[in-house]
């Protein structure tokens, strides 16, 4: 899939390429703001990672984690939601267990 990125204000999440193929950013600068890129392999996959999103201190942050993970476990259990591979992309509604602008059940 790619690079993943968040829109900060929303909470939504979308790949690099479904961003570009609506227009928003370029090859050389990438998305503007809000949306900013999560940290981790440029190569990731869903099958092998879990996108996750948190609401912190008024805007959304994104993580990477794979899989099976012990790290996985500890940002579940920290209030970290995963986010649906459904969910990801421009167009998203967010139907996860968190209204997007909304704020998660522990933070």
């Amino acid at each position: 899939m790619g690079s993943f990125f968040i829109d900060t204000d929303q909470g939504t999440v979308a790949t690099g390429r479904q961003l570009l193929d609506a227009g928003i950013g370029d090859d050389v600068h990438g998305p503007p703001r809000p949306w900013l890129r999560i940290q981790g392999p440029s190569d990731a996959s869903t099958m092998w990672y879990a996108v996750l999103r948190k609401r912190e201190r008024g805007i959304f942050i994104g993580a990477l984690a794979l899989r099976h993970s012990s790290r996985l476990d500890l940002l579940l259990q920290s209030g970290w939601q995963e986010v649906p591979v459904d969910d990801i992309g421009v167009g998203a509604t967010g139907s996860g267990d968190v209204p997007l602008g909304g704020t998660s059940p522990a933070g």
